[in-house]
């Protein structure tokens, strides 16, 4: 139970990257200096978000400006730690039934589910390198190789 506890506050702290600004999170703060550029109004935010604790509210409804395609989502974590061999197995690859759930669950899009396995393979060893003891870190590997791709990135 502890464990699970855990991966729900490791998701809902970490996820916060994949929503709107990727500086300051989403949440109230975003909200009230949505538009704004520079230091000041991202450190606003971000503290308005930390002090009003409500990204948790926002991703859980949707709310906030937290929402988007790009969420890495408690059944993603879960399914990549659950099958992370297999998952290993065909990202290396780049093809195979448990890379095409991960895609599924990233709301990849049929018409780029081969670009997403490509870039999967092509940058295998990034993705499980030697640090990445964990599936919260394969994942954040994953979004950050898909971040650099043109067509990846709007799932980020």
């Amino acid at each position: 139970m502890l464990k699970k506890l855990a991966l729900a506050a490791v998701v809902a702290l970490g996820s916060t990257a994949a929503f709107a600004d990727r500086d300051a999170g989403c949440g109230i703060g975003s909200q009230v200096w949505a538009g704004q550029s520079g230091k000041v109004p991202k450190i606003l935010a971000a503290t308005t978000n930390g002090l009003f604790a409500n990204q948790l509210f926002g991703i859980t409804f949707g709310t906030l400006g937290c929402s988007g395609t790009g969420t890495v989502t408690a059944q993603a974590v879960t399914f990549t730690n659950e099958n992370a061999e297999s998952l290993a197995r065909d990202m290396a690859v780049g093809e195979g039934e448990s890379l095409n759930v991960l895609a599924e669950l990233l709301n990849i899009k049929a018409q780029d589910k081969a670009r997403f396995f490509a870039v999967s393979k092509q940058n295998f060893a990034q993705i499980y390198s030697a640090e990445n003891h964990d599936s919260l870190q394969v994942l954040a590997s994953l979004q950050a190789v898909m971040a650099k791709d043109e067509v990846l990135k709007a799932y980020v």
